[in-house]
């Protein structure tokens, strides 16, 4: 196996033809089954590679969840800078030669939010590549203590006459003290005793150094216990002037600590259960629910500072032809995705000031990003 990709695999080249395996590392080899023109299945490591470690979890290279569990953190994090840096050359033609700074806590337990499948009577998540559902029958690893606490609830429950059998998907979300269980896919509504038999709250209320965020069901909140304040902390640093504009506001991560460094804060969100705890969470910044492209369309005053937080698609070409248009003199994107985040990047033509990786998704490909830009 020849390097990591993006996407949770490492790249080999059989017979010059580029073949894709997940659970590898570089260096090993590998017996493989090929099933379409690029993507392999592993059989058996011939040859480990030095770094390769014991999972921490039992299903491990089962469950879809987890692709970085066989190499030691400290590796992982060394090759996800080396695949930011590619994505940034190959989708961007973005040659950066500066330091990429990286922010990262502990890789286990970090996870205050998890999704789990339930099929027959089992909970758990869904196989790699696949819609098979892998039972989790202790605790996930990569979630918080009160996640796996909520967890072993539900299974309790779920040997119960009275657990509703139509459930097929839930999601846990903690805090410190205190949880809400959602239900992500069902054939009815749930009536309320079911939440109150798992102690479950219907909006949960995160502390952060910023301040507290009210969360509701259906509001996006970032899932790593440990690096919120310090995700914070970098995206406005070096926020300055007297009017910033926050797209893809969510229910104010950013807008709330951008409020104490602006005269006036203009948050932009389409999702109406996040436009609602926004305006809780922070009422002395102006809430706008629109999409960001026609929120900005309409803009003609051009802020000191933008901060984009868009989700896997990025900002877009319209997004980002109205930024250029507006040409606001500092721009800070939070990126999930970074092939997205270089297409947009490249496409904006601002000067890059700072590149921080915040590794949100230990034992995972995902990587999370902030880009500060300035104008050029």
């Amino acid at each position: 196996m020849e390097k990591w990709v993006y996407g949770g695999d490492a790249l080999a080249r059989i017979d010059g033809r580029v073949v894709l395996a997940p659970f590898t590392l570089p260096g090993e080899l590998a017996r493989i089954d090929i099933h379409d023109d690029i993507h392999a299945d592993l059989n058996e490591i011939v040859e480990p590679a030095p770094e390769r470690v014991e999972p921490p979890c039992p299903i491990f290279a089962r469950c879809g969840g987890c692709h970085y569990q066989h190499a030691p953190y400290e590796f992982q994090l060394a090759r996800k800078v080396e695949i930011l840096r590619e994505q940034l050359r190959r989708v961007g033609k973005i040659d950066y030669q500066g330091e990429i700074d990286t922010i990262s806590g502990p890789p286990l337990e970090y996870r205050n939010r998890s999704q789990f499948h339930i099929a027959d009577g089992r909970i758990g998540y869904l196989a790699w590549r696949s819609h098979d559902l892998v039972e989790v029958k202790d605790r996930c690893p990569i979630s918080s203590p009160r996640v796996n606490e909520t967890l072993a609830l539900i299974r309790e429950r779920m040997q119960g006459p009275h657990f509703p059998r139509f459930v097929r998907e839930l999601e846990i979300f903690t805090n410190e003290t205190e949880v809400q269980v959602n239900a992500i896919e069902t054939e009815r509504p749930l009536a309320r005793a079911f939440y109150d038999s798992l102690n479950s709250v219907v909006a949960l209320e995160y502390s952060t150094a910023h301040g507290n965020f009210r969360v509701s069901p259906h509001s996006f909140f970032q899932v790593n216990r440990f690096l919120i304040d310090p995700m914070i902390d970098r995206a406005v640093a070096r926020a300055e002037g007297d009017t910033a504009l926050d797209l893809y506001s969510g229910v104010g991560l950013f807008a709330l600590p951008l409020s104490k460094k602006f005269q006036k804060v203009t948050a932009v969100e389409s999702g109406t259960s996040a436009i609602r705890d926004l305006q809780y969470n922070a009422p002395q910044v102006a809430a706008d629910q629109s999409r960001a492209e026609d929120y900005l369309a309409k803009l003609t005053a051009t802020p000191d500072f933008v901060l984009a937080d868009p989700p896997r698609a990025g900002l877009g070409k319209s997004v980002v032809a109205h930024l250029k248009r507006l040409a606001p003199p500092r721009i800070t994107i939070v990126s999930c995705d970074p092939a997205t985040l270089a297409r947009d990047v490249a496409a904006l033509a601002y000067k890059i000031d700072r590149v921080t990786l915040i590794d949100l998704f230990p034992q995972t490909y995902h990587i999370e990003t902030i880009v500060e830009l300035t104008s050029a």
